[in-house]
């Protein structure tokens, strides 16, 4: 399934377990088209494995990439079969044990010597967020929940193509203590939880190989990159 128009930024050479942002030089509020001035361009992965490495095409998700000086942004594009909603959504605050639902995961950490300490964001299909500061080796690590990252979400569905995607704007402060530059690598994966118990399924972009998502010496590297590294000047 073709999700968006092939892009050549999108073809720069790079490990498969690397993915790769593009500098922006404005923000941008909550943008779910892929199609759009903002996301024109934007290099991306794609997750079509369950967790142990078994492929499922049918569910192959997109995810776009980019940052500024201030925020790093995906959008997420999620084919399904049936959706697993929360009922009664709030998008004016978090939503605890939102894993529970159909949701869009990225899990990023800065720290290459502490892989154990890494964030977690989450959004759903109808804009429901959490965002988690996690730390494997503390007693009670889901007391994370609580920690405010400044993450703004958003989220449409498509229900006659069956797509719905997923927008983050996650505040560079929140998951480096440095400043955002070129060439920055944070260690990376995505996820995605989809669909009821009776036809439940799990994508990940790098397997975890287990039943987990929390398997931090299985993430990839995410590269900042700018135009110029792409071969072509800024916008």
């Amino acid at each position: 399934m073709e999700t968006r128009i092939d892009n050549p930024v999108t073809a720069i050479p790079c490990p498969s377990n690397q993915a790769t942002a593009r500098f922006r030089d404005r923000d941008s509020p909550p943008d779910t088209n892929p199609h759009s001035s903002f996301w024109d361009g934007a290099p991306s992965v794609i997750a079509q494995a369950n967790t142990f490495g078994d492929r499922v095409p049918e569910l192959r998700t997109e995810v776009l990439a980019q940052w500024t000086p201030d925020n790093l942004y995906f959008l997420f594009i999620c084919p399904y079969h049936e959706l697993n909603l929360k009922p009664a959504p709030t998008v004016l605050e978090e939503t605890y044990k939102l894993w529970n639902w159909d949701v869009a995961e990225v899990f990023i950490g800065s720290d290459f010597a502490n892989i154990r300490r890494y964030k977690e964001f989450e959004v759903s299909p109808q804009g429901e967020w959490v965002d988690l500061d996690i730390d494997l080796d503390s007693p009670h690590p889901e007391d994370g929940w609580i920690w405010k990252s400044g993450l703004e979400a958003g989220a449409r569905i498509e229900p006659i193509g069956k797509l719905w995607y997923g927008f983050m704007r996650i505040p560079y402060s929140s998951i480096d203590n440095g400043p955002a530059v070129a060439d920055h690598l944070l260690r990376i994966n995505f996820y995605r939880s989809q669909g009821p118990k009776s036809n439940y399924k799990e994508i990940a972009w790098q397997p975890t190989f287990r039943e987990t998502f929390h398997a931090p010496e299985v993430f990839g590297t995410l590269r900042l990159l700018k135009d110029e590294q792409f071969g072509f000047e800024g916008r």
